[in-house]
């Protein structure tokens, strides 16, 4: 199970760790593991328990300036003694000030107070000077998320040497990563009942070299988050009508498909309305129920970051996010022909860049080497220089930077710096995309 581990309360020693914090838009959560690995703790929100949703929400204290966070933050808001401030990860997002009692409020401060806050329940397990790694997990791990993550990690003022950020999705991969090869042998799939339904599914692909895994996901936006009021019948009405929608969501998702193990995540199982469709997803697989997949996995990112394992290296994450081939050039070394690697495959595409100086050897074309991950051929792309001076051989000096603008496109910008005092540069400059 993802849950039900033996609290440690208290116990601190020397020993480095690494720490996954999920940020959610409705509740986070806290893990951590030493830096030698073995068992993931996830920090509890109430010593002895296992409490480990913090909702993602702060409050001013009406009148005074004032703050409260997570279970605090509800409970003087349920008493009307404060304003409640939700959606903290989107009012970052959008960078728009938060009006509270007629103040306005900085999105990205009131979001670093809240992880600022959250982390000090780490105290009850370690101190934070322990703390080699920090991974910062959320749902879409997107440019602008990146920033805001950025400046939050940047203002909290952590002592540790590194901090990273991924999404739920390379969290789900890494998470698998760390678990007995019996479990994804097949296929994998994440039930994410936390909002609207959403189904992810890993699959590996073992004939490749590195394996490849690919995850992908697709939503229920039909299905939303039941919230459990009104008259026991209209309650039973409502289970029952849940129930035959998961129970069909179940037969899709499985439709065509090998499946070691599913997992339920989220509070939206939590109610007792399971019944055909638990049935069904038990039928010759593993199933577990819990909801710290996804900081745990954060924490078995951190690890791989630091040191990766030997099965991290036997096997490659090919997201939705990630650079999906190796790019790369024919260059001639020493008299003979090379492969220069420019941008490896399988990193994020926004965090993809080079910068890099070539001599042409002659003409006006620079080619660049995409080769698939996925096993496909290799395949060439050609940038043409135009008005580039025609000069003698191997005495044309180009200055090279290269960045993503999306999962499939790679910009590249070229400047002729000439050849010395020999041949000048003509001050032109080139910029194309190619396709990957």
């Amino acid at each position: 199970m993802l849950i039900g581990q033996k609290q440690q309360t208290g116990k601190k020693n020397g020993k480095r760790v690494v720490v996954g914090y999920d940020l959610g838009e409705i509740v986070s959560q806290i893990s951590f593991c030493s830096v030698e690995g073995g068992e993931v703790e996830t920090v509890s929100c109430v010593a002895g328990t296992e409490q480990y949703n913090i909702p993602t929400v702060l409050c001013k204290r009406n009148g005074v300036n004032q703050w409260f966070y997570g279970k605090e933050a509800l409970k003087y808001a349920r008493q009307e003694e404060g304003i409640l401030v939700e959606n903290l990860l989107t009012f970052a997002q959008r960078g728009e000030d938060v009006i509270v009692e007629g103040e306005s409020f900085d999105p990205v401060s009131l979001l670093t107070l809240f992880v600022k806050r959250s982390l000090s329940l780490l105290g009850m397990y370690l101190s934070l000077e322990q703390v080699e790694a920090y991974m910062f997990t959320v749902e879409d791990l997107n440019p602008r998320v990146v920033d805001v993550l950025g400046k939050v990690a940047g203002s909290l003022g952590l002592s540790a040497k590194h901090i990273f950020f991924q999404s739920h999705v390379e969290s789900f991969y890494y998470y698998m990563l760390y678990q007995p090869a019996e479990l994804w042998k097949y296929n994998v799939l994440i039930f994410d009942y936390s909002g609207p339904l959403r189904c992810i599914c890993m699959e590996c692909n073992r004939a490749a070299s590195p394996h490849v895994v690919v995850i992908n996901s697709r939503e229920y936006p039909e299905i939303q988050r039941v919230i459990w009021q009104g008259k026991e019948a209209e309650k039973e009405a409502r289970k029952r009508t849940l129930e035959q929608e998961f129970c069909e969501v179940v037969k899709k998702e499985l439709d065509g498909r090998i499946v070691s193990t599913a997992f339920l995540v989220g509070d939206g199982f939590k109610e007792n309305w399971m019944g055909e469709s638990l049935r069904l997803l038990c039928r010759n697989r593993r199933v577990f129920q819990g909801n710290n997949l996804y900081s745990k996995g954060a924490c078995s990112g951190a690890l791989e970051k630091l040191d990766p394992s030997r099965e991290g290296r036997n096997y490659i994450y090919l997201g939705q996010d990630k650079l999906k081939s190796n790019v790369g050039m024919k260059v001639l070394r020493r008299g003979e022909e090379a492969y220069f690697a420019v941008l490896d495959g399988g990193v994020s595409w926004y965090e993809a860049f080079a910068d890099f100086e070539v001599i042409l050897e002659s003409g006006n074309t620079v080619e660049f080497q995409v080769t698939p991950l996925t096993g496909e051929p290799a395949t060439e792309r050609e940038i043409v220089l135009e008005g580039l001076p025609e000069r003698p051989k191997n005495t044309s000096r180009l200055k090279v930077h290269v960045e993503m603008s999306a999962p499939d496109r790679v910009t590249v910008t070229i400047e002729d710096m000439g050849f010395g005092e020999i041949f000048p540069s003509s001050g032109k400059g080139w910029t194309s995309t190619i396709l990957v």
